[in-house]
């Protein structure tokens, strides 16, 4: 009952973090005059990728790499499968045309790379170096293209979150609530790590597969609120491009430096987990290739998904890992 209750207690920590994270930056790149599709890129999901970089880095300097692989490659499947699927299936998505050309292809060949650095079995500080260095290379490019465009006229500046003006943010505010967030995603990815991993080795659970699905998913709350926001107002920017850029963060910035902090071992790590995670990946382009995610295409999504954490624990259970 102690892990479980720790268990909870660090998803609320999570989550809550998540959401004073992601306000916090949220406004203050909006102080910044920074464009709605930019935020929902890199400054919206960057602040959602921070309980599995906290997790992932704890995870790793704990020796138990497992969970910290399972999550990146988890929240990336859940992003899509969950988090996408349950954004349509509340509101059909529509997907501009720049992401279909430009974010998705991008994410679809981060999602490759880091396909390749998993599979080599080591993951060296040297390849976490490449990884991040990749990630402020991605970050950059967003940031110009975006500035880019608002030459051209095809971005506003118009609050994604709310209706505020920029004038009235308090920056000096909105900085200290993104520090008491850090200090919440701290707690949180601790006690969730204490608790998971306690729970997994009394059931016999691998550790790879707590972190794949309970961990991931607990990691993953900020960009389901996120999502679940962004489709009831139709926000698709912020929606399809918080999980596009959370994907692309997950693989370069979260796997990078946790690889940069503590270079470990991949072990755990099946074809299956890998396969799924490329295919969903590869799945959202022709999903969105029309500029529009239907109903049908978000129930497939979380219908997959289902079934592939349903199959996970079928497989452990059948391999004799879990207590009859």
């Amino acid at each position: 009952m102690e892990n479980v209750l720790l268990v909870i207690g660090g998803l609320f920590g999570l989550f809550f973090g998540g959401e004073f994270l992601i306000k916090g930056a949220g406004r203050i790149a909006l102080r910044l005059r920074v464009p709605s599709l930019i935020i929902g890129l890199t400054i919206v999901s960057v602040g959602t990728s921070m309980p599995e970089l906290l997790v992932s880095v704890q995870a790793a300097l704990r020796g138990i790499p497992e969970i910290a692989v399972g999550n990146v490659i988890g929240s990336n499947i859940a992003n899509i499968g969950l988090i996408l699927g349950i954004g349509g299936v509340l509101h059909a998505i529509n997907v501009k045309r720049t992401l279909v050309r430009r974010e998705i292809p991008m994410m679809i060949g981060v999602t490759a790379l880091g396909t390749l650095f998993i599979l080599d079995g080591q993951l060296q500080r040297l390849d976490g170096l490449i990884l991040v260095a990749g990630f402020v290379a991605i970050s950059g490019l967003f940031y110009w293209l975006a500035q880019d465009a608002r030459k051209g006229g095809e971005l506003t500046d118009e609050d994604p979150h709310e209706n505020i003006d920029p004038a009235k943010i308090n920056v000096p505010l909105e900085l200290a609530r993104v520090g008491v967030s850090i200090v919440a995603l701290f707690i949180g990815s601790e006690a969730l790590i204490n608790g998971s991993t306690a729970i997994a080795r009394a059931l016999f659970i691998p550790e790879f597969l707590i972190g794949l699905t309970m961990v991931a998913v607990g990691t993953s709350l900020p960009e389901l609120v996120t999502t679940i926001v962004a489709s009831r107002r139709g926000e698709n920017d912020i929606l399809v491009g918080n999980i596009v850029g959370s994907n692309i963060a997950n693989l370069l910035l979260v796997l990078g430096m946790t690889t940069v902090i503590q270079p470990f071992a991949v072990t755990g790590v099946g074809a299956l987990e890998i396969a799924v995670m490329n295919g969903f990946a590869l799945l959202l382009l022709p999903f969105a290739i029309n500029n529009h995610i239907s109903f049908r295409e978000s129930a497939l999504l979380l219908g997959a998904y289902t079934a592939f954490v349903v199959y996970s624990f079928v497989a452990v259970s059948g391999a004799g890992v879990l207590p009859a």
